[in-house]
């Protein structure tokens, strides 16, 4: 059910992007804003990871610095069934981490220092169990696609707004209409990509708690996240922070709700203590 949540919300924003490209444009307006989605669609699975790494000044850490994460890593790939993903370490004192990467062959899972010295063994598995769960559910390709639409839609929108709908709509008042499609565009782009951002989570919560077998480390985990990163900062660009496992306290957080990347954690973690994980 998720699953089909998050597809009709993906298609709902290529919609969106393709009806304000028509909108304003007429067929070559449609055409311009197809092309614009596969060009930035394109740029983001080639390299979405590689930015949210150098973003959040991830550095990669060898077995010999974490032994402990990379026998946790290890053994729950080799339960699911995946490729070791590349591990990364963020120095910085707030407990997180973030999967990124196109497919499982090229993975990479970020963790922080803070997550390192906080999380003991059984937290750290339902923290990794999470991460990998996004990784096998491909979860990093569908939230980098939701994003470049979603920028492409808020850029079509200006371009629209500051040069025109067409000649024909711009007779009958398109500068008025163009100027709410400039509002309403943006926001609805933004809502569908939340929709998904917290179908995913859900998702990767349940999927994470079935690898290990059980969700009470991964509950634990959640409780500590939450806690700590509503006081502790940390310096991560607004497009990396909304791949992490909880949405972090950053200097450009303003608004929670109902424009949060990450659904409440009082949700999560009430639908990780109901579920029945039959061994």
């Amino acid at each position: 059910m998720r699953t089909f949540k998050t597809a009709f919300l993906l298609t709902a924003l290529t919609l969106l992007l393709l009806f304000l490209g028509e909108f304003l444009g007429g067929r070559s307006g449609l055409t311009m804003a197809l092309i614009l989605a596969i060009l930035m669609n394109g740029t983001a699975y080639f390299f979405s990871d590689k930015i949210a790494l150098m973003s959040s000044g991830a550095r990669p850490i060898s077995r010999e610095e974490a032994p402990r994460l990379y026998a946790v890593m290890e053994r729950l790939a080799g339960k699911a069934n995946l490729p070791m993903p590349k591990l990364y370490l963020i120095p910085q004192a707030a407990p997180n981490a973030f999967a990124t990467g196109r497919n499982p062959n090229h993975a990479s899972v970020a963790v922080t220092q803070g997550l390192l010295d906080l999380m003991d063994d059984e937290e750290l598995e339902g923290v990794i169990a999470h991460e990998l769960s996004h990784v096998r559910n491909y979860d990093i390709l569908t939230s980098s696609i939701a994003a470049t639409i979603a920028g492409a839609i808020t850029w079509v929108a200006r371009m629209g707004f500051w040069f025109g709908g067409g000649d024909d709509r711009e007779r009958q008042g398109g500068g008025l209409i163009a100027l709410v499609m400039l509002i309403v565009a943006p926001l609805g782009a933004l809502l569908l990509q939340l929709g998904i951002s917290r179908q995913r989570e859900y998702q990767a919560d349940a999927s994470g708690a079935k690898m290990v077998g059980h969700p009470y480390g991964l509950v634990r985990a959640l409780e500590k996240l939450g806690a700590y990163n509503k006081r502790i900062p940390m310096d991560i660009s607004p497009t990396t922070s909304a791949l992490c496992i909880v949405a972090p306290l950053t200097a450009r957080q303003f608004l929670s709700g109902l424009f949060s990347t990450h659904p409440p954690l009082a949700d999560r973690i009430a639908r990780l203590q109901n579920m029945t994980i039959t061994r």
